[in-house]
């Protein structure tokens, strides 16, 4: 049986559960998730945290079969919270989140054959099976998608699947084709080194749909490259490049006859535990560092660092995209580029979209929610 002690000198509660162990709950966060302070309909919270003093106490506790309730003074509500609900929002722990899906580093033990891979058809009719692509995606950073029909749409409907698309100045989707007068590298047949896309955004795109359409020049195979492993590898090799390369932000620049969009990114950002979040990196976009000399030389020497690392084929997968396979990456994780192709031997037609990490991962916590 669960057993429920006030300990006012340390302004919390205590429940100890019946496996013997004990978590404490300040009483100012019982009384701000009292059940009262949420909108019967949109369940968003509408309590005022002013409305009552810092040094709140309840007046008393009950433990009631399943469930705590709290009595608190001046006429305030009387609370009651479901032991399990307790259980799993005990402070100190953070919820469980569908859409936290461990990320599982690659370098040269990941082949194109070992991809995570997936049928357009099943994503499109099977919530569960998207649901499990999805997962494997971003647990990887990286899949593919086959059977897409020749269809400019097909890809996006796919992501669509999932939730709406990012625009950014290349428009909702955009078009990997060589083209005359081009307005950014990825429109020439030129070779294309491992990069993220549009760091100089202030919030560069989360998920990247590419689309093959046809893909029968010769050369253009494609090249990816995990910047998790590339973290982890560099803090372990080079602990100073990594530290800035993590810390100093740097300028990032796109411009043409119709913009001029520019940004300052950390080329690493960590979370808030320290941990790897995500990789900007493009040569094509980098602006002149403005920073004092001495900082510039230190980052130069840190990005020769990283620049190096992603030049050693145990980081690379390669793999040619083929008609109607689509590959799908965290733009922010994975890093990719191209080989020069040869626009009079043949069509390299891409198409490609993206979706924002927050929308990805929210698509996953509903699917959960449906037992997917």
């Amino acid at each position: 049986m669960t057993h429920a002690e006030l300990r006012p000198e340390a302004r919390c509660l205590r429940l100890t559960w019946p496996d013997g162990s004990q978590n404490d709950f300040p009483f100012l966060w019982l009384r701000d998730n009292c059940a009262s302070n949420r909108h019967p309909f949109t369940e968003e919270r509408i309590f005022d945290l002013l409305s009552v003093p810092e040094d709140i106490a309840p007046v008393s506790t009950t433990v009631e079969a399943d469930a705590l309730r709290v009595d608190w003074p001046d006429g305030g509500p009387v609370s009651r919270f479901a032991l399990d609900w307790l259980h799993a929002n005990r402070p100190g722990k953070r919820a469980e989140d569908p859409g936290a899906v461990p990320r599982e580093a690659w370098r040269g033990n990941l082949t194109a054959e070992a991809l995570p891979r997936a049928d357009a058809t099943a994503l499109m009719t099977d919530d569960a099976a998207l649901a499990a692509w999805m997962r494997a995606t971003r647990a990887t950073g990286l899949s593919i998608v086959q059977g897409l029909p020749d269809d400019p749409q097909a890809g996006q409907d796919v992501a669509r699947r999932i939730s709406f698309l990012r625009e950014t100045n290349f428009g909702v989707t955009f078009e990997v084709i060589s083209k005359p007068d081009p307005n950014n590298s990825a429109y020439t047949a030129d070779a294309l080194p491992l990069h993220s896309d549009l760091p100089n955004q202030e919030l560069p795109p989360g998920i990247q749909f590419l689309h093959c359409l046809a893909n029968n020049a010769e050369g253009g195979d494609s090249v990816f490259a995990d910047g998790l492993a590339l973290a982890e590898d560099l803090a372990e090799a080079d602990p100073d490049a990594f530290a800035v390369l993590s810390t100093v932000a740097v300028p990032f620049r796109f411009h043409d006859r119709d913009c001029d969009l520019r940004h300052r990114q950390k080329v690493l950002t960590l979370d808030s535990d320290g941990r790897f979040s995500e990789i900007c990196w493009s040569n094509h976009l980098a602006a002149p560092l403005d920073m004092a000399p001495d900082t510039i030389r230190a980052y130069y020497r840190a990005w020769r660092a990283l620049a190096a690392l992603m030049r050693a084929p145990r980081y690379l997968l390669n793999l040619r995209l083929e008609a109607g396979e689509m590959a799908v990456f965290d733009n922010r994780r994975i890093l990719h580029g191209r080989s020069a192709f040869d626009p009079s031997t043949g069509q390299r037609h891409l198409i490609g979209c993206y979706v924002d990490r927050a929308e990805f991962d929210s698509r996953l916590r509903v699917l959960a929610r449906a037992g997917h």
